[in-house]
């Protein structure tokens, strides 16, 4: 950076940051200080509080059947408040600001609404007001079509809206603020004494985000790790240090469990008794994925005499649906039947240590069994073991492995090095 040059920061705040006057007041003032620190700050914001739920709402008390353009055009407005809002804030603290829509900030994507892609960002409008020394107060979540249609990035699209941004302007860093102070070891709510990494690789929060955390969207993080953009996850209620996710973490935890993350939105089907030949596994999911259905954990049990069991897991909401394809699809094959279990949960480990060095799944399954749970499915990656149990052993199970793979007492000797 040539001397005199401003750094350039994004900053996402989430619908609890945003979720009322005051607190779009006390964002303000953050987004002030790092103005006053002379960087160039572009800031996305999500609707406030439970905005988003109570127009999706509003649209079911009007209709049945909600057409999903119109949809994404109702739930795009409310970013479009919060953002003009936190622009008010920031002039009346005496800071130029101006609010853009995501169309506006050249946030450009495909036609799926309400799980819209983007494919291309034009930052020309951005550029042009930090130029003016404006603040851009950017709403996230939304895009446009060619046709100039709204639309919306579904879950966690704020955060997808931040990274593609921050990346497109070629941005020092990432800063996505929230009610959390950061990536912990475990959640704090079942396991008290959960310690707050400092850093996380790309590769190790996507695999906790994807299997239960709920600090951040994977697709941003995916975004992040392609355009090597570096990630802070803060709180924008205290000044405490967050979490940076960046390509490499600490060498010195490079051979540990980095963390533990739970997901209690599963649900099992077994189909039973079902003749084990080919294009049998595509006569089953296919259905499922040209429903929108996504399934996760597949297990097939070993054959005899050609028959065999499958199993595999959806998310809960998803279960009733998919039951229903199921159960139309066993006729045609001539499988026995099929039945479901809607009380499960997910608990795994994360480490990119576990990717050469034995020892951490069987540590995992003996730490499980000497609690007395239950292990009905598991399915691995190079960083990552997750194991499907029923889901009221979720608390024993998390405390336990925190336990057993040492997080707590990793926590306090790095914090030591650290002073």
């Amino acid at each position: 950076m040539n001397k005199g040059e401003k750094s350039l920061i994004v900053q996402k705040y989430g619908g609890s940051s945003v979720a009322d006057a005051k607190r779009i007041r006390n964002v303000a003032r953050r987004v002030a200080k790092a103005k006053d620190e002379g960087n160039q700050v572009v800031v996305v914001v999500s609707a406030m509080g439970d905005t988003t739920d109570e127009l999706i709402r509003l649209a079911y008390q009007v209709t049945e059947q909600p057409k999903e353009r119109e949809l994404d055009l109702l739930l795009s407005t409310g970013e479009l408040v919060s953002c003009t809002l936190l622009a008010m804030a920031l002039e009346d603290l005496g800071y130029k600001a101006v609010s853009l829509s995501g169309a506006q900030a050249g946030i450009q994507t495909d036609a799926s609404h309400s799980r819209a892609r983007i494919f291309r960002v034009d930052p020309g409008r951005i550029i042009s007001e930090l130029e003016k020394d404006n603040i851009a107060i950017v709403a996230g979540f939304q895009g446009v079509t060619q046709d100039m249609d709204i639309t919306t990035l579904g879950r966690g699209g704020s955060d997808t809206t931040a990274v593609a941004l921050a990346a497109s302007l070629g941005a020092k860093v990432c800063q996505i603020y929230t009610d959390v102070e950061g990536v912990y070891t475990a959640d704090p709510r079942l396991v008290p004494e959960a310690s707050k990494l400092k850093e996380i690789s790309y590769e190790e929060m996507l695999e906790l985000a994807s299997y239960g955390a709920r600090v951040m969207h994977p697709r941003g993080i995916e975004l992040g790790e392609l355009y090597n953009v570096p990630i802070l996850v803060a709180s924008s209620f205290s000044n405490s240090p967050g979490t940076i996710i960046c390509k490499e973490a600490f060498m010195e935890v490079r051979n540990k469990v980095r963390g533990i993350v739970h997901d209690i939105n599963v649900a099992k089907i077994t189909v039973v008794g079902v003749p084990d030949h080919p294009g049998i596994a595509a006569t089953i999911f296919e259905p499922l994925s040209e429903a929108n259905i996504s399934v996760d954990t597949i297990v097939q049990n070993a054959s005899i005499e050609n028959i065999t069991d499958l199993s595999f897991t959806v998310a809960r909401n998803d279960l009733a649906k998919a039951m229903s394809i199921v159960e139309t699809v066993i006729k045609s094959i001539g499988a026995k039947q099929c039945v479901s279990d809607p009380k499960l949960a997910k608990v795994t480990i994360v480490g990119t240590g576990m990717q050469n060095t034995p020892g951490y799944a069987a540590r995992m399954f003996r730490t499980l069994h000497e609690q007395g749970i239950n292990i009905q499915l598991i399915t691995t990656s190079e960083i990552r073991i997750t194991c499907i149990i029923s889901e009221d052993r979720v608390k024993d199970a998390v405390q336990a492995l925190h336990r057993a793979f040492e997080l707590e007492s990793a926590g306090r000797m790095k914090r030591k090095k650290q002073k």
